[in-house]
């Protein structure tokens, strides 16, 4: 039986290029040939180092277990995120993968905790969050798989070097029957319908395909130069279009969470690897100089600058425009990663973007006739998903209550999109969070934020008062006393690294 004709090529490496050559390769098998056409002698992006829970499951398809990609990426274990100075100067709270509290006859924790709260009865929301409070004891276990109560429900994602995951991702794509074309692309031909025929080289190759797939970054070079989409800027809600990134040598065990500090334009991360720190400043360059920004980003980098492979000793400016296409699917081409749109960096969103991206292509293309109704589904999901993770982030700024630069007025004056505006006014007359299709972000996620920037209704679920307040406090404050019992006994993070998933290091080479 001879091989079917159903070519995928991929135009463009780094993470999104082989994450998408790997799973891809794994679910189509011998019914497709897949070739990726990418340069070495072209850097990647490759700065994105952390990363959200679906992550572990997107490899654990692939065949890959945590302790594989830990020990092969360098990586460290996340619970969340730390917001300091966010809501204002010197506040701080943890966005944790996890539930909060127990719900009770069908009324959601928080209810409970909101009427407590406003009669200042309760401790800080974070503290009734399993995740969260590990996180900010910096301690580390692995969720059970079989948790008694929702109390116990937390996850978990990686810290992890990106070249490093993209290497690894090759490999499994290789192994699979990828083939790998080391060139850089000269022009890309098309049909007289307006479809893409092939990608040619510099060095003369001709790649012809039936599905592209462009994973060339911010360029885009296939579905924007070649078949024109349009990039949709968001700029007039994310203000921040720029970010300086540079590696640091550690100067303290590594935390499970990131560490993202509010700057007077915008605001610094700080990941932790087990060798090494990533760093970066993400700014509006409408309220900062380049220079003020990296002024800014040394002054808050505890240990000395480092290279790597990817990154030299000095910080690396990367410019964008918080966005997406209009199309991210047109004609036979799929955009993913950078050049089907980029927000920013705050909730560790574009891998998990790309992710989903793989996963719809896995769901909808069932053949390569590519009907208009399959390209219209994943246009319309894809959009919904870049909408809604964007409101997200939206929120973060207009909540902020710091009013001490231009750059945070700005943000705290802004309109805001019609369906951020709704959900918030939602949440604040009601306390219900709506969850909708194809968002990246549920309740507990959106609770964090809300409860972190002190966005909080004046009322709550009237069944609540069917509980005395007595009663309500005591539950709470068993909740807090379990949670404290729990994280008291587990391993610090650094130990529960060393002890479990240790790095390999670079074998040495030969001379």
């Amino acid at each position: 039986m001879g091989r079917p004709n159903n070519r995928i090529v991929i135009a463009g490496g780094g993470t999104a290029g082989w994450m998408t050559a790997a799973a891809l390769s794994q679910h189509f098998g011998s019914q497709a040939t897949i070739t990726l056409v990418e340069s070495s002698s072209i850097g990647t992006i490759g700065v994105g180092e952390a990363t959200i829970p679906t992550i572990r499951n997107f490899y654990r398809r692939l065949g890959l277990q945590d302790q594989d990609v830990i020990r092969a990426t360098q990586a460290t274990c996340k619970l969340g995120i730390q917001f300091n100075d966010w809501h204002k100067p010197g506040s701080s709270f943890i966005h944790p993968f996890g539930m909060y509290g127990q719900d009770v006859r069908g009324i959601d924790f928080h209810q409970f905790w909101l009427k407590l709260h406003r009669q200042g009865r309760a401790a800080p929301l974070g503290e009734y969050s399993l995740g969260a409070t590990l996180a900010a004891a910096g301690k580390f276990v692995p969720p059970s798989p079989n948790p008694p109560s929702t109390l116990s429900v937390y996850d978990w994602a990686l810290h992890f070097d990106a070249a490093l995951f993209a290497q690894l991702m090759r490999d499994v794509a290789t192994r699979q029957g990828v083939t790998a074309v080391d060139a850089v692309i000269a022009r890309v031909s098309q049909r007289e319908d307006g479809r893409i025929a092939a990608l040619h080289t510099e060095c003369g190759q001709r790649v012809e395909g039936d599905l592209f797939i462009d994973c060339s970054g911010f360029r885009g070079l296939l579905i924007g130069e070649t078949l024109g989409v349009e990039y949709q800027s968001w700029q007039q809600w994310l203000l921040c279009d720029s970010a300086l990134a540079v590696q640091s040598e550690s100067v303290e065990p590594p935390k499970p969470y990131t560490r993202v500090n509010a700057q007077e334009a915008g605001w610094q991360w700080r990941i932790p690897l087990q060798q090494r720190d990533g760093n970066g400043h993400v700014y509006s360059r409408q309220f900062m100089s380049d220079a003020r920004a990296e002024e800014i980003l040394r002054a808050n980098i505890p240990g000395a600058l480092n290279a790597t492979s990817t990154l030299n000793a000095e910080p690396r400016k990367i410019g964008f425009t918080p966005g997406r296409r209009a199309r991210a699917w047109e004609n036979n081409c799929i955009a993913i990663g950078l050049s089907a749109g980029f927000l920013e960096p705050l909730e560790s969103t574009s891998i998990a973007l790309i992710e989903t991206a793989i996963e719809k292509i896995k769901t909808l293309v069932t053949n390569f006739d590519f009907h208009p109704s399959v390209v219209e589904e994943f246009n319309q999901t894809t959009a919904l998903e870049y909408e809604r993770v964007r409101d997200f982030l939206i929120l973060h700024y207009k909540a902020s209550q710091r009013d001490d630069s231009e750059f945070w007025r700005y943000c705290r004056n802004m309109a805001l999109p019609e369906s951020l505006q709704h959900k918030l006014d939602l949440f604040l007359n009601s306390g219900y969070i709506v969850n909708y299709r194809w968002e990246m972000f549920h309740q507990p996620s959106w609770l964090a934020i809300f409860a972190g920037f002190d966005v909080l209704p004046e009322n709550y679920d009237l069944r609540v008062d069917q509980f005395p307040d007595e009663q309500i406090e005591h539950s709470l404050n068993e909740m807090h006393r379990s949670l404290q019992r729990a994280v008291s006994g587990a391993p610090d993070h650094q130990q529960f690294i060393a002890e479990c998933f240790p790095a390999e290091r670079p074998s040495e080479v030969a001379l």
